[in-house]
């Protein structure tokens, strides 16, 4: 019985595998964004000169959000794959992120949701630079969303720092 056991505990360990390829997708996702990016500079470059202030600022808001999304890519990558696949040996090399191996699961939901509230807040802020042609429901509904990402990310982070101080007392004991 005690080898069945160990044979489904290796064949459950080796199972953390199936989700390599999720993260492998994650990365052509992150090359489409990137394109997407480029796209827009492209795309808008060449009329630079001829457009107004409140253009440029909702253009490079775009551009931030964009970036913003990449970063959150990257996060979910780098982490999910740490945290549930196997570590990356990448050793001590100068571009490591400092955060790397360093993020567990609790850390990276908490980055993943701070990340949704800036890019939320970013598309608020596009909402409101171009005001003149949003409806005020559209506009409302982007509101109540943003103040829900906003209280769910300080709910979560509430729910960790309890979860913790809870885990601090029962160590304690």
């Amino acid at each position: 019985m005690k080898r069945v056991e160990e044979g489904m505990e290796r064949v459950l360990f080796a199972s953390r595998w199936l989700m390599a390829p999720f993260y492998v997708g994650l990365v052509v996702s992150l090359a489409l964004l990137l394109f997407k990016f480029c796209q827009e500079l492209l795309h808008f470059l060449p009329n630079v000169l001829d457009i107004k202030e409140t253009d440029l600022i909702v253009w490079i808001l775009t551009l931030i959000d964009l970036s913003l999304a990449g970063n959150l890519l990257l996060i979910v990558i780098f982490s999910g794959y740490e945290n549930f696949v196997s570590k990356m040996e990448v050793g001590e090399h100068e571009d490591k992120p400092a955060w790397m191996g360093k993020v567990d699961f609790g850390g990276l939901k908490l980055k993943l949701v701070a990340s949704i509230v800036a890019i939320s807040a970013i598309q608020l802020l596009k909402t409101f630079m171009d005001i003149r042609h949003v409806t005020e429901q559209e506009t409302f509904w982007q509101v109540v969303l943003h103040l829900t990402f906003v209280a769910s990310g300080v709910l979560l982070a509430l729910m960790d720092w309890i979860a913790g101080k809870a885990r601090a007392l029962h160590e304690g004991h």
